[in-house]
């Protein structure tokens, strides 16, 4: 079956940085879209980053310049990576990771980033 899981969340002090990593497997990695989103409380969710199979990227406006999404399409790694820079108290959020290919879409179970001093 489908999974896709990520890690990496945690809580950092306004400018500082994390690094997210997401894992897909039972999916053809490098057929898939790759992208992270996050839900604030009170909030809907919302598109931070894609990577598609091609290597195309693209960003939320929130977050160009400072976050950067990378995959690693190699055999056996099936991982997307989400590093975030200057990181702001309005980029809290549950992260999800999202495996797309036309409009068959895998979630995984979200990774909370906290942003407080």
């Amino acid at each position: 079956q489908v999974q896709v899981v990520e890690s990496g969340g945690g809580l950092v002090q306004p400018g500082g940085s994390l690094r997210l990593s997401c894992t897909a497997s039972g999916i053809i990695f490098n057929f898939h879209t790759m992208g992270w989103y996050r839900q604030a409380p009170g909030k809907q969710r919302e598109m931070v980053a894609e990577a598609t199979s091609g290597g195309s990227t693209n960003y939320a406006d929130t977050v160009e310049g400072r976050f950067t999404i990378s995959r690693d399409n190699a055999k056996n790694k099936n991982t997307v990576n989400l590093q975030m820079n200057s990181l702001k108290p309005e980029d809290t959020a549950v992260y999800y990771c999202k495996a797309q290919l036309g409009a068959r879409s895998f979630w995984g179970q979200g990774t909370q980033v906290t942003v407080s001093s």
